[in-house]
């Protein structure tokens, strides 16, 4: 009875582990659930609560929601797991596949390796061999004896052909680390200002001020471009950074990309007190402002309609974008309650006990979405290697030429890694210049 040690036994399980971890189908079967789950998880809004998933979906796909993190996709246990699967079977594909690469290169380079049964090109006669390698861009072959004492003349090219598949192994493993990194890691934020107005940057501790906000129209009045222009201050460091963030153009600010991302209005509002102004500020629509001296009494810009138009029995509404009958729909509150609400023409106001309320200056204001992803230069890289892979596997294709001396002269050999008639057919021609007869023969060449 043969009996096998436990160490043994463990070392056979562990290649069988890290067999399975490298193998493709393992890989394909990582990329469909990943690529599935994503798919999924783009269909659900991101980051909503319990109460929002549960009125659009119902209770329990609710709960399936939250308990799987489809509502952080990016961030749950099952993406950064797959995610991490996935790295690690190409790391070990390329780790395991790295010394008989080596191995391949090595022998591919060495003429004591090159028979006849690897060629899959081949002639014989009297001509001069060297005319044959230089027809075919070969290296100068090197001179030397077979093991028979036969003169040999060798030369291999295009070597670096058998790297391209690993480096695109290499390239694809970089883009995904760099997708999935940058998923996990991204910082997302939303900065609506109007021009002049200056509003924090969530809890990066920096500043965003709008210095001015352009439109852009054709000549029939159709938009074109909106451009903000921005200044990015660090009060800590006192340092600013100052650009512009357009359509499709965003703005690179202190490592955060700035895109401008959708367009509202707003306008300035002055509350007087006793006829005395008592502040001045700006607001978008949609925003509110305490009474400076009454916190209680709120004032609140619900919309702005550039182009003011009501209807019988209808809600109020803009005919266009242009400012040709501004109007300012507004809510008073005290104490959370509403007191009034209504629409005011240019130069209305509103009259609050002491208080008088008016708006002017409206103006578009920016919707800037801010975005940072630390790990973008990875997928640059892993980008760029695996376009260096494709290049080296379609287009530097290992070859060498050999040639024999016999009795009655010389016998050429060729072999092309992937084979093929293309090859044979270059081979051939260079042959029938130098003087020899190409024999019909295809061996499939070296693997």
């Amino acid at each position: 009875m043969h009996l096998r040690s436990p160490l043994y036994m463990g070392s056979f399980k562990m290649k069988r582990i890290g067999k399975f971890l490298s193998s493709m189908p393992f890989a394909i079967t990582l990329l469909v659930l990943l690529a599935g789950a994503c798919a999924l998880s783009s269909t659900i809004p991101q980051g909503a609560t319990w109460e929002q998933y549960a009125a659009q979906y119902g209770e329990r796909i609710a709960g399936w929601i939250l308990g799987l993190r489809l509502d952080d996709a990016f961030h749950s246990w099952w993406f950064i797991g797959l995610s991490a699967f996935l790295c690690l079977n190409l790391l070990c594909c390329n780790l395991i596949r790295l010394p008989s690469l080596l191995k391949r290169i090595k022998a591919f380079g060495d003429p004591e390796k090159m028979t006849a049964a690897k060629a899959n090109a081949e002639a014989k006669g009297t001509g001069d061999p060297h005319q044959v390698f230089t027809t075919l861009r070969m290296r100068k072959p090197v001179n030397r004896e077979t093991g028979t004492g036969r003169e040999l003349l060798f030369s291999a090219g295009n070597k670096a052909g058998f790297w391209g598949a690993w480096i695109c192994h290499l390239g694809i493993l970089l883009l995904i680390l760099g997708f999935a990194l940058g998923q996990m890691t991204a910082e997302n934020y939303t900065v609506y200002a109007l021009p002049g107005q200056t509003k924090p940057l969530d809890n990066t501790g920096l500043t965003v001020r709008v210095d001015d906000f352009r439109t852009e129209r054709t000549e029939n009045g159709t938009v074109q471009q909106y451009t903000a222009m921005l200044t990015v201050a660090d009060p800590e460091a006192h340092t600013v950074e100052s650009g512009s963030a357009s359509v499709n153009a965003p703005a690179g600010l202190f490592g955060y990309k700035f895109f401008q991302n959708s367009v509202g209005w707003g306008a300035d509002v002055t509350v007087l007190k006793n006829g005395e102004v008592l502040q001045e500020d700006s607001l978008c629509a949609g925003e509110y402002i305490p009474v400076k001296d009454k916190q209680e009494l709120v004032v609140y810009l619900q919309a702005f309609y550039p182009d003011y138009v009501q209807m019988a029995g209808m809600s109020p509404m803009t005919a266009s974008e242009e400012l040709n009958n501004p109007a300012y729909l507004y809510r008073i509150y005290y104490r959370g309650e509403l007191l009034g609400m209504n629409v005011l023409m240019p130069g209305e106001e509103v009259t609050i006990d002491e208080y008088t309320v008016r708006f002017d200056n409206p103006r578009n204001y920016t919707l800037l979405a801010v975005k940072r992803d630390r790990f973008t230069f990875l997928v640059l890289l892993g980008g760029l290697i695996t376009l260096a892979g494709l290049i080296l596997a379609f287009w530097m294709q290992p070859r060498a030429v050999w040639a024999v001396r016999e009795e009655t002269g010389w016998h050429i050999y060729g072999t092309n890694r992937k084979g093929g008639a293309l090859f044979r057919e270059e081979f051939s021609k260079a042959a029938s210049a130098a003087g020899f007869i190409t024999e019909d023969t295809d061996r499939g060449g070296i693997d």
